[in-house]
């Protein structure tokens, strides 16, 4: 999950939590939520069903499929959340900081509705700063070996993070062509949810 991309594109609290849960929880529990996480939890799988078709995401995972093959969309995911968090046009360093803050400060204070698991990975995501970190490259490297590591069917040792490397020019213009189009997707399917309030 690119979890910055996800928390940046969340209009309220509620749809931060509902947004990081989707991952975390089968489809017959969302509606045991209160409506604006459920309203994340729209909102995450409007933005992975868009990024799915999108052209420019269809180019970038061309740099990771001949490595992962299947497995490309998720370092894709984690490739435009580095550009994102080095995006001054969104956001500026400070602002980025605040964000993060924000973000953990949000989860923290709704624990009762996360599972243990999502818990456990929340310490450790605050106490390392992974949304603001994701800037750096040494940011990447770890989110991108959190992946293999986690990957059933996948060597460890595959050299994605230097096929991110040696290809960041092309995966920025992907980000370039694609991120604008997806914010204005998520803004648009906000009104939406609000409207059926």
């Amino acid at each position: 999950m690119n979890y910055l991309a996800h928390s940046f594109l969340s209009f309220s609290d509620g749809q931060i939590v509902g947004q990081f849960l989707e991952d975390f929880i089968r489809n017959k529990e969302r509606f045991s939520f209160p409506k604006e996480i459920q309203d994340g939890i729209t909102m995450h799988r409007a933005i992975d069903t868009f990024t799915d078709s999108h052209p420019a995401i269809h180019e970038a995972k061309k740099v990771f499929s001949p490595l992962v093959r299947l497995y490309a969309g998720a370092f894709v995911d984690v490739s435009m959340d580095y550009f994102l968090a080095t995006d001054f046009s969104l956001n500026s360093l400070k602002g980025w900081k605040e964000h993060s803050l924000k973000v953990y400060r949000v989860l923290n204070e709704n624990k009762q509705f996360l599972p243990e698991n999502f818990k456990k990975m929340l310490a450790k995501m605050e106490h390392d700063d992974w949304l603001f970190n994701y800037r750096e490259d040494w940011g990447i490297k770890f989110s991108i070996q959190n992946v293999l590591n986690k990957a059933k069917y996948l060597d460890k040792d595959i050299p994605v993070f230097q096929a991110f490397l040696d290809n960041k020019d092309i995966l920025q213009k992907c980000y370039d062509d694609f991120f604008p189009d997806l914010l204005a997707h998520a803004k648009a399917e906000n009104v939406f949810l609000q409207l059926e309030k």
